[in-house]
């Protein structure tokens, strides 16, 4: 039967009224929809008495689901837009927004081309550079690299290698002719700043008996660590002179790079700087030397989002079958309240609010609990990695030194509207079964 408070409320408004309705005919303070009296019902089924324990478990799991289901779409969400982001700044960070190349002669006025270029506006850097390989040989180790000759002026302004020096200086680097390298390389072959380096390169000196290996020692002047383990042992800077002269080619460069302040704009850029040249070169973007890369991040992200909403989705079906199980357990509860004047509205509502109560805890929960993962998430990986003496996050699968995670308020807004919607949506059956239900036919054999 009814709940003795809501029997003693019918007998102090009269069994012949209706419990909206008051002697002088006004509606009383909390009979409106959604009123006091509807929420108080509906508050009172999610505190399930003891031989309705099995209907609060479900609760219980439905809740937890909906907070595990969010938080874990929020923080998976922020990890790939963590990753996509920190890649795209150290790959272009290193290689640059736009590359020009020449077609019709070698590039001997890289100078001219890279002043031309500088004076765009929203262009940051143009970089002349010549780049090679080599073998990087110590007593002991040796490794492959790729040797990059810049300009000790455009160095300095590439704030990637520039604001992230660990040992040594800039200062004097075309004068010192020596090496800026990557801190893995250091560790890897062991060196320090001052110690010699010597390159070694196929493409050497011409003679009658065919070319020669060229090889040459170099000092160490500066070590840095942009933070993706690819670039911190692979690249080798020096001088462009000494490079021209080591790579045989003197007066010439490879190419010129341009670095730009907003990456989605190189349309825009790449026709202003096809104005600026005076002879024909050849463009290329980082989207398009980049594309295969970034697809498949953004394929990835998505497929993630996909999964993961499953979660959410299964916690929501939970929601249906404990309200289902309610409204089969409080069928007498609500023939007698049909029969002292409930409308069918006021039993969907009831139910509805039971059952979207849950979505709406289990889905704010979640969502404090995905931004706190998100804000500490570095910190919780070296947690875990020293509790399990694993190393959860290896620079040189994942490229990056540390796990990023950067929160999108479009994705977080995605999120919680998604699992609103979800869990609005797996009550609205129960609900509605609830509220179809035939007072006579449920009281007819009680």
């Amino acid at each position: 039967m009814v709940d003795q408070t809501l029997q003693g409320e019918a007998t102090a408004k009269g069994r012949a009224a209706t419990p909206g309705a008051s002697p002088s005919g006004a509606t009383p303070p909390g009979a409106t929809p959604f009123g006091g009296f509807e929420r108080m019902l509906s508050m009172r089924y999610l505190r399930a008495r003891r031989k309705e324990g099995f209907i609060s478990v479900i609760a219980g799991f439905s809740f937890l689901g909906i907070m595990l289901g969010v938080a874990t779409l929020i923080i998976v969400m922020a990890v790939m837009n963590g990753f996509r982001t920190e890649l795209l700044n150290k790959i272009l960070g290193i290689n640059g927004h736009m590359v020009v190349q020449p077609i019709d002669r070698l590039l001997d006025d890289y100078q001219q081309i890279a002043d031309a270029v500088d004076a765009i506006p929203g262009v940051q850097l143009a970089l002349p550079y010549v780049d090679g390989q080599a073998l990087a040989s110590t007593r002991n180790q040796n490794t492959g690299v790729l040797v990059r000759g810049v300009p000790e002026s455009g160095l300095k302004r590439l704030s990637v290698i520039a604001d992230n020096i660990r040992s040594g200086t800039l200062d004097g680097f075309d004068a010192a002719e020596g090496l800026v390298i990557g801190v893995r390389l250091a560790e890897q072959l062991g060196l320090a700043v001052g110690d010699g380096l010597t390159l070694v390169s196929p493409r050497g000196t011409v003679t009658p008996f065919g070319t020669t290996p060229r090889v040459k020692t170099y000092p160490v002047t500066a070590i840095f660590e942009v933070g993706m383990s690819e670039y911190d042992l692979a690249f080798v800077y020096m001088p462009i002179g000494e490079a021209q002269l080591y790579f045989n080619q003197e007066g010439i460069a490879s190419a010129v790079e341009i670095f730009v302040d907003d990456p989605d704009r190189m349309d825009d850029f790449r026709a202003a700087v096809s104005a600026a040249l005076d002879r024909q070169m050849f463009l290329s973007d980082w989207r398009q030397r980049n594309q295969s890369f970034f697809t498949a991040l953004e394929v990835e992200r998505n497929v993630m989002f996909l999964i993961l909403t499953l979660i959410v989705l299964v916690a929501a079906l939970n929601i249906i079958s404990g309200l289902i199980m309610l409204v089969k357990d409080k069928t007498r509860d609500i023939a007698v309240l049909r029969t002292m004047g409930a409308t069918r509205g006021a039993i969907l509502r009831v139910f509805f609010m039971t059952g979207a109560s849950i979505g709406t805890v289990g889905t704010l929960a979640g969502l404090a609990l995905g931004v706190v993962v998100c804000l500490n998430i570095e910190s919780i990986r070296q947690l875990i990695g020293w509790l399990t003496g694993t190393e959860l996050f290896a620079s040189e699968f994942y490229y990056l030194s540390q796990l990023p995670a950067e929160m999108a308020p479009s994705d977080v807004i995605t999120v919680v509207t998604m699992s609103l919607a979800l869990s609005f949506l797996a009550t609205l059956y129960p609900a509605w079964r609830a509220a179809r239900l035939d007072p006579v036919e449920a009281l007819r054999y009680e």
